[in-house]
This record gives structure tokens, C-alpha cells and sequence, in this order.
């Protein structure tokens, strides 16, 4: 059995680019960054950046393209694809992987201040925060053998 899927989240690192082929298709490429820390031998905490390049076609090129811009969260999954060509002026063959994405879902709009859970408009008043649901746990003690499975 084999497998090819990648899962991202990351922001963009650049503004989606919108082209249509000759047969009539949207194809929308760009990239996005996705961070790590870990430690390293020394024990010293390390953050490391890696980039992405994404192609996504049709109706959900489309939208990428109207609605995400560089900086902009996005969650991609789809499949990693190494294309090569000839490049005339070196003489050299050139290889480029990319993740054709097959789903791709907008992550929390930024609007410019504060995090990026912030919806409200500047000058709007702040909604009133929800309260949570806590459970409320019985007061006697659980018998293991009431349990009917």
C-alpha cells in the first residue's frame, strides 16, 4: 500500500497568483511558511522556518486567490508532486516540489490589530465573552461493577 498526503497549516508567504491554461482552468499557486522548534544537542531551544510551494486549481483556486493574502493563515492538504524541466539558459535540468492541494480551508482573519482571533472592528464595543461549561461531577464514589459494559 502507498501513501502520498500532506497536511500544512502556515501563513503565506506571498500574495496567491491566479492564472488560467488554455483549456480554461484556474490553477492558483503560492507558498506558505510552517515553523518548528526543537532543541538541539546543546539542550538550547531552535526555531526553524520551512516554505512550501502549493498549486491549487478550479473554483478553489479561484477563491484563494480572492480572499488570502501574504500573512493570511491557511490549513492545505493534498498530495507532494516533483515536476522537472529543461532550463534553456543553463542547460540544466530544474526540479520543483509542490503539494497539489485537494482541500483547503482559510484559518482566522486577521483585521489588523491585536491576535488574530480578534474580530471586532477598531472603535466597535468588545463583545462580552461566553461563559464556559463545566462539567459537574457527582458527588459519591463510582462502582466499577454498575458499569452495565
Amino acid at each position: 500500500m502507498y501513501l502520498n498526503k500532506a497536511i500544512l497549516i502556515g501563513n503565506l508567504t506571498r500574495d496567491p497568483e491566479l492564472k488560467a491554461i488554455a483549456s480554461g482552468n484556474k490553477v492558483c499557486s503560492f507558498s506558505i511558511a510552517t515553523n518548528r522548534t526543537y532543541k538541539d544537542s546543546n539542550g538550547v531551544r531552535q526555531e526553524k522556518t520551512d516554505y512550501h510551494n502549493i498549486v491549487v486549481w478550479g473554483k478553489t483556486a479561484e477563491n484563494v486567490a480572492t480572499y488570502m493574502k501574504k500573512g493570511s493563515q491557511i490549513l492545505v492538504e493534498g498530495r507532494m508532486e516533483t515536476r522537472s524541466w529543461d532550463d534553456a539558459a543553463t542547460n540544466t535540468k530544474k526540479y520543483r516540489t509542490e503539494i497539489i492541494a485537494d482541500t483547503v480551508q482559510f484559518g482566522a482573519k486577521n483585521t489588523g490589530g491585536g491576535s488574530p482571533s480578534s474580530s471586532a472592528p477598531s472603535g466597535a464595543p468588545a463583545a462580552k465573552k461566553e461563559e464556559i461549561d463545566t462539567i459537574e461531577y457527582p458527588e459519591e464514589q463510582i462502582n466499577v461493577e454498575d458499569i452495565p459494559f
